[in-house]
């Protein structure tokens, strides 16, 4: 065999290879919009199947009008959001202080900021739940809302991009008479707009599916969120085998963040890009 041929055929297995993966990874999801096309009470021995005889709509208006979905978007939406925005008021003064301005104990106290990162969010839920109790908050929207405010993760990839901020911007923007705020808001936040869009990416996606947190200071449809909704929705289609029905409830709660994604896949990537780059 010749080297190039060897080459050709190490191409050939490789691609089968990582074909073989990613439909092994995306044969859920799948899987999941295949059943929820088809009829009521006809899944029977199709059901490891991914052809749809006769696809119908019925799973969708049954599970649709079974749970209060427009209820559910509405909360998920304003936690979502809600944490986002705060999030990124938070991270964006963090990432400042910890990389431009000097005062004692700097980077003593950016490392024990970082210690967030190594502790598992589990472990809080105990100390969150009890103060959120105490805080009268149980079962309310900012509940979920309060415990995500900061991050570690965002102030460290913000000040990484700060830091490859050229001095001699800020020094203009001095000269120009700008104020520390008016300096961060025209120099600093153009600059890391890409690392600003990669971080409400990761934001938005991980408090859209975050179940546990939600589901302790929730106890009614009036705060939870889609995830949670989608859980208890479940639970009584699954006494019935209803998979078909079950699977119609998970597309309707996945729909939007893959639309989200499709719509702006080029962006993610470039955005992760550039902030993994700069990092």
């Amino acid at each position: 065999m010749t080297r190039r041929a060897g080459r050709h055929l190490g191409t050939i297995i490789w691609v089968f290879a990582v074909g073989a993966l990613a439909f092994i990874w995306v044969f859920p999801l799948l899987w999941a919009v295949a059943t929820s096309f088809r009829p009521p009470g006809s899944l029977g021995g199709q059901i490891a199947s991914l052809w749809v005889h006769n696809p119908s709509l019925a799973n969708f208006k049954e599970a649709w009008s079974e749970a209060p979905f427009v209820r559910l978007y509405y909360n998920t939406a304003v936690v979502v959001f809600g944490i986002l925005g705060a999030q990124l008021v938070t991270i964006t003064l963090a990432a400042y202080a910890f990389a431009r301005m000097e005062f004692p104990g700097r980077e003593w106290l950016f490392r024990l900021f970082l210690l967030q990162l190594m502790v598992a969010p589990s472990s809080l839920i105990l100390p969150n739940f009890v103060t959120i109790k105490t805080l009268g908050l149980l079962n309310t929207r900012l509940a979920i809302m309060i415990p995500y405010f900061a991050s570690a993760f965002g102030t460290f990839l913000l000040r990484q991009t700060f830091r490859g901020v050229p001095r001699d911007l800020e020094d203009a923007a001095a000269i120009d008479g700008c104020s520390t705020f008016q300096t961060l808001w025209n120099v600093f936040l153009p600059l890391a707009r890409p690392t600003l869009v990669a971080f409400s990416i990761v934001s938005i996606v991980y408090h859209y599916n975050e179940f546990l947190w939600p589901l302790i200071v929730t106890d009614t449809d009036r705060a939870r969120t889609v995830t949670v909704g989608l859980a208890s929705f479940t639970q009584s289609a699954e006494s019935a085998a209803q998979w078909n029905l079950i699977a119609a409830g998970t597309v309707i709660v996945i729909l939007p963040l893959l639309v989200l994604f499709i719509v702006f896949q080029r962006r993610f990537v470039e955005s992760f890009m550039y902030s993994g780059l700069k990092g």
